[in-house]
């Protein structure tokens, strides 16, 4: 296949690219190095330079987009601002690039049908499902809406029954769950997701949503302060330095090995359906934000205690973690990696970088002063 790759010089791009060349696949890249997540590194990885087709140019590059789909078989759509909290202060910047970059690559396709497209995969994220599915003992399966800002001042984090107002258990949550996103990045990826599905039925083009989870592994950006816990744990355990847990540190999350998240990737790249579908990319398992710290901090023999704040973002979901039994169904896939093997490849890779973390503060007042942040 002849595949371009938008963000592919990203975390997850650069993993992916190695995964198509391995495949005997044609491969270009789309990316605009965006200082954020690159920092002042404005290169590809080595092992990439010279294999690769090289479009410097922002997503929303009407003529680059052009020129860079022409004889394609399929695009892989990953380029994306993707900061939960900054998205809701940024918005005009996250629908301008998320959903105007989307824009610009099915104009491409539409007015230029001799392309050659035939699939269209799409970055999107769990973002899209806000808290998801729950089990109330009364009501059985609820879907709850945002958390009430008075219960979570008073310390009452986990989400509660729509009927009875009664706490309920999570779930893992399936692709039918009713979409109902509390951040401003999940609503772009919902309407992501519609934009590329409504134009593949009318192209005729086949089309995958991905809804990854919590990606995470060597590569991953140890700069951006917006997005990446690991990453941002792991900058502050290799200093010495306390890490801040929000909330009481039991809200959890579907933490996916990059390997896996590129494994599902590939066989929807491979699939010879022309279906349109989403589908989740996780693990189906859940582990709290206060497990994974104290992992971080035993790993770098940081024997700083947890730090459990009590703080909390108005636009967090409180857990998640998959249903993988439609893309186990569809593509047989099933996720190779724990938490905890993907978790110690991780640490080893970022325990051998430089970088150093230098706007994780300032991006936690960035939402304090615009009343997102509290406590």
């Amino acid at each position: 296949m002849n595949i371009l790759v938008t963000g592919g010089a990203g975390f997850i791009g650069v993993h992916l690219v190695r995964r198509l060349l391995a495949e005997g696949c044609t491969v270009a890249i789309l990316d605009n190095f965006s200082p954020q997540i690159h920092g002042r590194n404005q290169e590809l990885p080595q092992d990439l330079g010279g294999h690769v087709e090289l479009y410097r140019a922002d997503v929303r590059d009407q003529a680059t987009v052009s020129k860079a789909l022409a004889r394609r078989d399929a695009v892989v759509h990953l380029a994306a601002e993707t900061g939960t909290g900054q998205s809701m202060y940024k918005v005009s910047h996250y629908q301008d690039v998320n959903l105007g970059g989307t824009a610009t690559i099915i104009s491409a396709v539409v007015n230029k049908p001799r392309l050659g497209l035939t699939k269209i995969l799409v970055a999107s994220s769990r973002a899209i499902y806000g808290e998801g599915k729950y089990r109330c003992q009364e009501h059985g399966m609820v879907y709850p809406r945002g958390r009430d800002l008075e219960r979570l001042k008073a310390g009452l984090y986990e989400p509660v029954c729509p009927a009875c107002n009664l706490e309920c258990e999570p779930e893992a949550t399936a692709e039918d769950c009713p979409a109902h996103p509390l951040s401003f990045y999940g609503l772009t990826k919902r309407v992501q997701e519609e934009m590329v599905f409504l134009f593949a039925e009318a192209c005729g083009l086949s089309a995958y949503a991905l809804r990854y989870q919590n990606v995470f592994g060597p590569g991953q950006s140890l700069l951006n302060p917006y997005t990446g816990i690991l990453a941002i744990f792991s900058n502050l355990a290799r200093s010495g330095s306390a890490i801040q847990v929000f909330e009481d540190g039991k809200e959890s999350r579907d933490f996916v090995f990059v390997d896996d998240a590129v494994e599902a990737t590939w066989r929807c790249l491979g699939s010879a359906s022309g279906a349109v579908e989403t589908f989740n990319v996780g693990t189906g398992q859940r582990t709290t934000v206060r497990e994974a710290a104290e992992e971080v901090l035993a790993f770098y023999h940081n024997k700083t205690p947890v730090f459990i704040t009590g703080t909390f973002r108005q636009g967090d979901i409180r857990h998640n973690f998959a249903d993988l039994t439609k893309i186990a169904g569809s593509m047989s896939f099933a996720p190779r990696f724990s938490f905890r093997s993907g978790l110690e490849r991780f640490l080893e890779w970022a325990s051998a970088r430089s970088e150093v973390l230098t706007g994780y503060q300032s991006s936690l007042r960035e939402m304090s002063e615009r009343g997102f942040l509290h406590g």
